[in-house]
This record gives structure tokens, C-alpha cells and sequence, in this order.
């Protein structure tokens, strides 16, 4: 007999009144190019003072063996376990307004049963709208104003399309959460921001900073951005001094801009141009990708 999705949690006893209010979530382990929907979290995190009103039952959805815990030993004993959370924080943005934050590791087993669950305290606390954030790495130059695609569960929820027609991709727990509101009724959106791939591997605070933007103009919630865009500044001049340091590596900047721009030209796909030969975003990021590799060891 299928349990009660309410045993998967523990709800504070002490919630104010939420009724519609934003339900974020970001799940570690799955894809998140320049680790946009982390650096977001962190961000929010930072930024703004929270509490846990929600902790989900973590032992009975992860696999330890798969990701094993950090655990700390000092001179003759076990100090520290930094124990995994799956866990909803209540924030308040820069004019007060609440909203949620679902983080975590994205459970192993039981989605179906954590989807469940999280529909129960979507449905407790009203939420009029549940959103999704990661970064994807695409064949685009960090020279040119990335993209943000959204995907939602009815078409008005939409801001910028996906260059994608019709593709499969491995199942994660976010999607499989938004896929399950829509066929509810209740509105639920992603985002997923464009990620250089030859940068995907690090941390790009550009991306999440794309990321923060998009969410704020489709959410209404205000949150200063101010931190966010003095790292991105830095990381991107830091790549820009390296990207110059090197005239064979400026080259295949300049080459990636050379497709970009007439991709986007064109109006065609930023993946496909058809009868136009150049070379594969894999190709001319290749080299670029090794030495910015290089140069992160050097340093």
C-alpha cells in the first residue's frame, strides 16, 4: 500500500499565512553548466535571511553508496558529518515579499513520492507558481548576450523559447515535478540558462545572473543582483585576460562569434545551419576549453 506522501516531511509548526506565494527548487546532481542554478542559490541565500520550514526525510530517498557524504577526522577522531538535506526554506525579498526555496540533492529513489509530496505543501500553502533553474551548456561564444529559455506548463507562462523542436533527455526529478503540476492544473515553469561549454565545467556567474533576471521579471519578486553582478564582471574580465593572452585561442573565439552571429543573423537554430560549413561548436571549443583548463591549474 503507497504511503501517505505527508510522511515524506516534517512541516514547522510556525508558517505564516503564504497563500500565493513562489515555490523555487534546485536538485544537485543533475545538469547545471557554470553551476548557474547553484551560484543562484547560493546567492539567495546569502543575501537574504531564511529559515527551514520544511525537511524532507532524506534517509529513506538517497543512495550514500552513489554520493557519499563528506566526513571530517581530526588527529584521532570522526569530527564532523555534513549530513545531506532536502529541505524548503522560507525567504522574504528586498520589499518583503515571501517566498519558498526547495534545495538539495535530488533523491535516488521515490520521485514519484517526492513529486507527491511536494504537490501536498504546494497545495498547504498555496503556491500560485513553482519555477526551476540550471544552467546548460550550448555552442555559444561568452562575447555575446546569452539566452535564457523558459518552459512552462501553459503557453502564457512562456518569456523565450527553446531553439528545440522535439528532444529526449535523461529524466530529472525538476522536470519530472513540473511535467506532474501541468497535468494538475497548477502552474509551473523552468528556466535554463546558456552556458559557453567550453566554460560549463566551472563556475559562470554570468549565467546565473541570466538566470536571476529572467526570474524576476516573470515572478515579480525583487532581489538585489548587486554581488551576483560584481562576480560576473570579474570572472568575465579574468577570461577575457586570458582569452587575450593567447592569439590562437582569440582566434577560436572569433570563430565561435562567426557562427553565432550568423546563426542569430539568419534567424536559424544557434546548434544548425543548414548549407553553411563551419566548423562544430565542439571543435572550436576543444582547444579553447583546454587551455582555460591550463590556465585555472597555473593559477
Amino acid at each position: 500500500m503507497a504511503l501517505d506522501p505527508e510522511e515524506l516531511f516534517e512541516v514547522d509548526s510556525d508558517v505564516p499565512e503564504l497563500g500565493g506565494a513562489v515555490l523555487l527548487h534546485y536538485f544537485e546532481g543533475f545538469m547545471d553548466a557554470g553551476a548557474a542554478g547553484s551560484t543562484l542559490v547560493a546567492h539567495l541565500l546569502e543575501t537574504h535571511e531564511h529559515r527551514v520550514v520544511a525537511r524532507f526525510d532524506i534517509d529513506d530517498l538517497l543512495d550514500y553508496r552513489a554520493r557519499r557524504p563528506m566526513m571530517t577526522y581530526a588527529t584521532d577522531k570522526w569530527e564532523n558529518y555534513d549530513a545531506p538535506e532536502l529541505v524548503v526554506r522560507l525567504l522574504h525579498d528586498a520589499i518583503g515579499t515571501p517566498f519558498l526555496l526547495l534545495t538539495g540533492p535530488e533523491p535516488d529513489r521515490r520521485w514519484e513520492a517526492v513529486v507527491a509530496a511536494v504537490r501536498s505543501l504546494i497545495d498547504r500553502w498555496g503556491v500560485r507558481l513553482t519555477v526551476g533553474l540550471h544552467g546548460i551548456p550550448m555552442g555559444v561564444p561568452h562575447t555575446r548576450k546569452l539566452s535564457v529559455i523558459s518552459h512552462a506548463t501553459r503557453p502564457e507562462l512562456v518569456t523565450e523559447k527553446s531553439p528545440f523542436s522535439r528532444v529526449q533527455v535523461p529524466g530529472n526529478l525538476s522536470s519530472l515535478l513540473e511535467l506532474r503540476l501541468g497535468e494538475a492544473g497548477q502552474d509551473a515553469m523552468g528556466f535554463a540558462a546558456y552556458v559557453p561549454h567550453y566554460l560549463a565545467q566551472g563556475t559562470y556567474p554570468a549565467a546565473a545572473l541570466n538566470l536571476l533576471d529572467a526570474l524576476m521579471q516573470s515572478t515579480g519578486l525583487a532581489v538585489n543582483a548587486s554581488e551576483l553582478r560584481r562576480s560576473a564582471e570579474r570572472v568575465n574580465e579574468e577570461i577575457s585576460r586570458q582569452v587575450s593572452e593567447s592569439a590562437e585561442v582569440a582566434e577560436v573565439v572569433e570563430a565561435l562569434e562567426r557562427q553565432y552571429d550568423s546563426f542569430t543573423s539568419a534567424e536559424e537554430n544557434l546548434l544548425v545551419s543548414e548549407g553553411e560549413e563551419v566548423p562544430s561548436a565542439e571543435e572550436l571549443g576543444a582547444e579553447l576549453e583546454r587551455f582555460l583548463a591550463e590556465q585555472q591549474r597555473d593559477h
